[in-house]
C-alpha cells in the first residue's frame, strides 16, 4: 500500500507484550506507527485525531481490573469506533474493545497455552478477511478469559476450548483472542516469565508444555505469519489519512 501521512496508535499494557508480528508488517508495509507505552505510565492520548488507526496488544491483567489506564482506555476505544478510526485489538486488546462496545469478559472454561487449530466461520465476513481458501489454521493461544462478541459485532473464527476467537464490528474494527502477532523471542519470553502458569494448569486440554510448544515453534510460526499478514492487509486498507 502507499505511505500513509499519520501514525497508527499502538497501545502496549505489559513490556513482555511487544507489537511483534504486527510492528512488522507495519514498517513492511511503509505504514507508521507510534508506541504508546501503557505499562510505562504514558497517557492515553486526548483524541484519536491524529492516528489513522489505532491497535492494543496483550497484557497478564484482566480486562475486568480497574487499573489507572482502564476507563480512559474504553473511551478512547468508543470513540474511535464512533469516529469510523480502525481498531485492532489482540488478546486482551480485543477483550477490551469487546467491553467498550458493550460485550463482556469471563473466565474461560479452561486455559488455553501453546498452539491451536482454530476455523474460520463460513460466512461473506470471515471470508473478507481470511480469503475463501482458508477454513482453519493453528495459531498461538494464551489466556484465561475470553469476550463475548460486542452487539453490532460477528463472529469470524472460533475455537473447540473457547468459541469467541476473532470478531469484527462494522468491517474495519477487528478483535482477536488469539496471538496473531507472535515472534520466535517473544514465544521465549512468555515461556520463561509463564512456566509456573503453564505448571499450574497442566490439567487443561488445551494448554502444552514448554517443550511442546517450542518444538513445533519454527513450523508454526511461518505459517501464521502468512495468516497474520492476510489480517492486517484487511485492516489497513481502512486507515485514515
Amino acid at each position: 500500500m502507499s505511505a500513509v501521512a499519520k501514525p497508527v496508535a499502538i497501545f502496549r499494557f505489559s513490556e513482555t507484550e511487544n507489537p511483534g508480528h504486527f510492528a512488522t508488517f507495519l514498517d513492511a508495509h511503509r505504514v507508521p506507527w507510534t508506541l504508546i507505552a501503557l505499562d510505562a505510565g504514558e497517557a492515553v492520548p486526548p483524541s484519536c485525531a491524529p492516528f489513522a488507526g489505532v491497535g492494543f496488544m496483550g497484557g497478564p491483567m484482566s480486562a475486568n481490573d480497574e487499573l489507572p489506564w482502564t476507563r480512559p482506555v474504553l473511551d478512547f476505544m468508543r470513540s474511535a469506533v464512533a469516529d469510523g478510526t480502525p481498531v485492532i485489538g489482540h488478546c486482551l486488546g480485543a477483550q477490551l474493545l469487546a467491553r467498550a462496545l458493550g460485550g463482556s469478559v469471563a473466565a474461560n472454561p479452561v486455559r488455553e497455552i501453546g498452539w491451536g487449530t482454530v476455523t474460520v466461520e463460513d460466512s461473506a465476513a470471515a471470508r473478507a478477511w481470511f480469503g475463501e481458501a482458508l477454513r482453519e489454521f493453528t495459531t498461538f493461544q494464551w489466556h484465561g478469559e475470553a469476550f463475548t462478541v460486542p452487539p453490532g459485532g460477528e463472529r469470524i473464527l472460533r475455537g473447540a476450548y473457547c468459541a469467541n476467537q476473532a470478531y469484527v464490528v462494522d468491517g474495519r474494527h477487528l478483535g482477536m483472542q488469539c496471538h496473531v502477532e507472535m515472534t520466535a523471542p517473544m514465544i521465549e519470553s512468555w515461556l520463561a516469565s509463564g512456566a509456573e502458569e503453564i505448571r499450574n494448569h497442566r490439567a487443561s486440554p488445551a494448554v502444552q508444555s514448554a517443550p511442546e510448544i517450542e518444538a513445533q515453534l519454527a513450523q508454526r510460526l511461518t505459517a501464521l505469519g502468512a495468516v497474520a499478514d492476510r489480517l492486517y492487509a484487511g485492516w489497513v486498507r481502512n486507515l485514515k489519512g
